[in-house]
């Protein structure tokens, strides 16, 4: 899965500029033939806006996002964008200026106010961002644009127009929620954020959101917190991307990366200082695993522990005989990987992006095992006799379990990441096939299968080319756990139609369309195929 190319030119530096939203929906050459089945939207966020007026953002998660929309119909394609209508970039276009501090941009008071009302200005406390650059998914029969903040956007999936900017703080006890719920067949969403739990010290909820309402009420409204987690530091929670779930339990991966809660309500204001710096690594804590039942939402009080990781993407998360078997993309150590998204980074020369690249945490896709019946009597042996996996647990005397990984692929400075699988038939259940975007030194430009029982892999890639996390769409008659296509945005900077929807067989990676369009598309991160 480590790639064959190296990129001298710099042509990925495209994928990281400003575009303009479209009027209409473009007709797009389709090369290939597009499958029957494929009768609905692909939809996708990402950053579309890197500027405003002289200002520019400064890391990858702050430029406004933009929605797009690859629609299908007869064989035919067509795609569609529009900017997402947030406060934040509705502000900052009518202020020509950054408005609202990003991830890594600090917004600074509005230069035409005076000096006391700019002084003032700085100690009304964090407006936090509703810029819902990173994901889109269903809640009951509406659709919402989301980033990690407590802010979720909703929107029109047909027409792309901005509906209602909701708050999740009016209804459940979080601080912030990810962009990666689980979803399962009847609608049922579970999300995880932090949240302030007993005695004034942070922890972590799960929420569950209802499927579509008789009395078509707003899910939302009904919205629950299941289960809390508790957190390994008083008023340092660490930074939450995903979680898992099988069928009956939930997963969640406490990583030694840090927001350091106290920095972030007051120096914020104080300092000019945007949310990069309110991270910091606990370099002694390690990565704490905590399992809790799903129905009734009970935590499991025992201590699995781990070497320290960085980790953004559960892969999948599946019980077997006893044990919860947690895949997931995990990036070694407690320094933080985002610290090398910085935009100057992504946007330097080839050699440049690899020197930078070798300073940060390596990439590998890991698997542990964690056994649910443990004894005191079974200190220093290894827990896991699942026969398929070299993933130990063993109890230390302290009752703490460790947890050596097995690791599934790895490859210097080449991640995989984003990943998906078949997740309508084998979200939490034992599976075979992942598929994945693959990073070289950071850069997007291969899409990648790995057999995860077997460690074969599969790699579709091609010169000069820079593709989006894959998204697998089941055959509808399909029998076997791969048979399905994947849908993958590509930019090719370099050619006459600068990007495509590319479609591949899930099988084996083999190209069976493309629909080509004559603009250029940037970075997207996330999304979902709309039947």
């Amino acid at each position: 899965m480590v790639s064959r190319f190296e990129h001298p030119a710099g042509s990925y530096k495209k994928i990281f500029e400003t575009c303009e939203e479209l009027a209409e929906p473009l007709p797009a050459t389709v090369t290939g033939r597009i499958p029957s089945f494929l009768k609905g939207s692909l939809l996708r966020l990402g950053p579309g806006l890197f500027e405003v007026g002289d200002e520019p953002f400064y890391h990858l998660f702050d430029g406004q996002a933009l929605m797009h929309k690859f629609d299908f119909k007869n064989g035919q394609v067509t795609y569609y964008r529009k900017f997402v209508r947030t406060d934040a970039y509705v502000r900052a276009i009518t202020e020509k200026r950054v408005v609202i501090t990003e991830f890594g941009t600090f917004a600074y008071p509005d230069p035409c106010k005076n000096i006391f009302s700019r002084f003032f200005s700085y100690f009304k406390g964090v407006e936090v961002t509703d810029n819902c650059l990173v994901n889109v998914y269903p809640i009951g029969e509406d659709f919402y644009a989301v980033t990690e903040t407590n802010y979720i956007t909703k929107v029109n999936t047909d027409t792309l127009e901005t509906l209602k900017k909701v708050d999740m703080c009016n209804y459940v006890n979080i601080n912030g929620i990810t962009a990666h719920p689980h979803i399962e067949k009847d609608g049922t969403v579970y999300n995880i954020g932090n949240c302030m739990g007993k005695g004034a010290t942070l922890a972590y909820n799960i929420v569950r959101i209802p499927p579509t309402q008789k009395d078509k009420s707003d899910p939302i409204e009904k919205s629950k917190v299941v289960v809390q987690f508790p957190s390994a530091e008083r008023f340092k929670p660490s930074y939450v991307h995903s979680f898992g779930m099988s069928d009956n339990y939930f997963v969640f991966v406490e990583t030694p990366v840090k927001i350091n809660l106290l920095k972030f309500l007051s120096a914020w204001s104080i300092r000019g200082s945007n949310y990069m710096d309110c991270f910091e690594s606990n370099e002694s804590q390690g990565t704490i695993f905590h399992v809790a039942k799903k129905d009734p939402g009970e935590y499991i009080d025992l201590k699995f522990k781990g070497a320290p990781i960085g980790m953004f993407h559960h892969i999948n998360t599946y019980e077997d005989q006893g044990f919860i078997v947690v895949d997931l993309c995990s990036w070694k150590g407690f320094e933080f990987v985002y610290n090398y998204l910085w935009l100057a980074n992504l946007r330097a020369n080839w050699e440049e992006v690899k020197k930078a690249a070798m300073m940060a945490p390596q990439p590998e896709v890991r698997r542990y095992v964690i056994p649910l019946d443990v004894h005191k009597e079974e200190q220093g042996k290894n827990l896991v006799s699942l026969p398929y996996t070299t993933a130990t647990a063993v109890m230390h005397a302290d009752g703490m379990i460790w947890l050596e990984p097995e690791v599934l692929f790895s490859g210097p400075r080449q991640a995989f990441e984003f990943p998906q699988i078949n997740y309508q038939r084998y979200g939490g259940k034992n599976y075979t096939y992942a598929y994945g975007l693959g990073l070289n030194h950071f850069i997007p430009d291969r899409i990648c299968k790995l057999n995860v029982k077997t460690k074969e892999t599969w790699v579709w890639q091609e010169p000069e080319s820079y593709p989006s996390e894959p998204l697998f769409v089941q055959t509808p008659d399909g029998v076997d756990e791969d048979d399905g296509v994947l849908l993958t945005i590509v930019a090719a900077p370099g050619s006459q139609r600068p990007a495509y929807m590319l479609i591949l067989n899930a099988k084996d990676l083999s190209e069976i369309a493309r629909a080509e369009v004559e603009c250029s598309i940037p970075v997207t991160f996330h999304g979902m195929y709309k039947q």
